[in-house]
């Protein structure tokens, strides 16, 4: 392989060196760079040679500007390192890169100034669309990428503005089949294990499982704590569990929740799973699948989802007004932590 003879800590090699060292116009190195462009063969391997001795490259970013479109896509979330949200994220850079699209990520965990100049940053590089998932990014987000002509894009929120296109999962109609699943499996006492979070997602989960116990003429009662995290749902365990009425059939919001619940029934109360207590995930992260949890879950479409979201990119939404959602469901994985059916 030739050594590019740009030396490092140098400004980039422009075409117009390329074209000198080709010994060609500037145009004719600009056709050569763009698809189905008229250039000779021997043009086109003059200018390909004399830009790999360069170590030129094509300046997509100043191209795409030229023709008002970045490829840039802005990708906003939320708990980032959690199982389900890192996983969403591979599943979206992973569509958008085979897309021939740059993402770009904002991570809104941090001070809220320090997000908006993250976003406000990713503006300047006049990104074409922007992907906002699940969790807490604030309304006004959404609010200062629509200001700026953004094509945005919601996964599983419930945000009511004019403009963007929203994906989500049944989050409801799963809920209602975890209460089924545990009703059938002989469970007589319901919870619902959540966090103070009070996402969309979370709050239709826990609001549709209540709704069908009740229906069912059962109580079920609902514990919040903290972030929707490991340790939450193992001390929901730790104060659930203590009651002489402790529930039999569990229903966590998140597969991170259960987790946590299980691992603290098994090895702090001595509970066996599923014969004494009975527990629902949701989101069926790998540790779901792990010899050790075997949870029973509802598994998110997660590629089939990334795959809709980046075919959204291709056209443009009524942005004036508010666009019904793409609904995708969420399917039962039934593992070892409900009896069988």
């Amino acid at each position: 392989m030739k050594t590019p003879v740009r030396a490092r800590g140098k400004s980039f090699v422009s075409a117009q060196q390329v074209a000198e060292r080709a010994g060609v116009s500037r145009s004719a190195v600009s056709r050569t760079f763009t698809d189905g462009a008229s250039v000779s063969p021997a043009t086109r391997k003059r200018v390909l040679e004399a830009a790999e001795a360069l170590g030129y490259h094509v300046n997509h970013l100043a191209r795409g500007l030229i023709h008002d479109s970045s490829n840039i896509v802005c990708v906003i979330g939320t708990d980032i390192a959690t199982p389900h949200q890192s996983r969403m994220i591979d599943a979206l850079t992973r569509h958008l890169q085979a897309a021939q699209k740059v993402a770009m990520l904002i991570n809104t965990s941090g001070e809220s100034a320090a997000v908006e100049a993250a976003l406000r940053q990713a503006l300047h590089y006049r990104a074409d669309a922007t992907i906002v998932l699940s969790g807490q990014p604030a309304a006004s987000l959404i609010e200062t990428c629509l200001n700026n002509g953004q094509h945005v894009i919601l996964v599983n929120r419930d945000d009511p503005v004019p403009g963007p296109e929203t994906v989500v999962v049944t989050n409801r109609t799963a809920a209602r089949q975890a209460f089924d699943m545990l009703r059938r499996a002989g469970c007589q006492k319901f919870a619902v294990v959540t966090s103070t979070v009070g996402t969309a997602s979370l709050v239709a989960r826990e609001t549709a499982f209540l709704e069908a116990a009740r229906s069912a003429q059962f109580d079920a009662s609902v514990i919040r704590l903290g972030p929707t995290a490991y340790a939450s749902g193992a001390e929901a365990a730790r104060q659930v569990l203590v009651s002489t009425s402790r529930p039999d059939g569990v229903f966590c919001v998140t597969d991170l929740l259960a987790c946590g619940f299980l691992d603290v029934a098994r090895t702090e109360f001595g509970l066996v799973v599923p014969d004494e207590v009975c527990v629902v995930g949701f989101d069926d992260i790998e540790q779901a699948g792990w010899s050790s949890y075997q949870l029973t879950t509802f598994r998110q479409p997660v590629d089939q989802i990334a795959d809709h979201v980046v075919g959204l990119l291709h056209h443009q939404p009524a942005v004036h007004t508010i666009q019904p959602p793409t609904r995708f469901s969420a399917e039962p994985v039934w593992r070892k932590t409900v009896r069988p059916r």
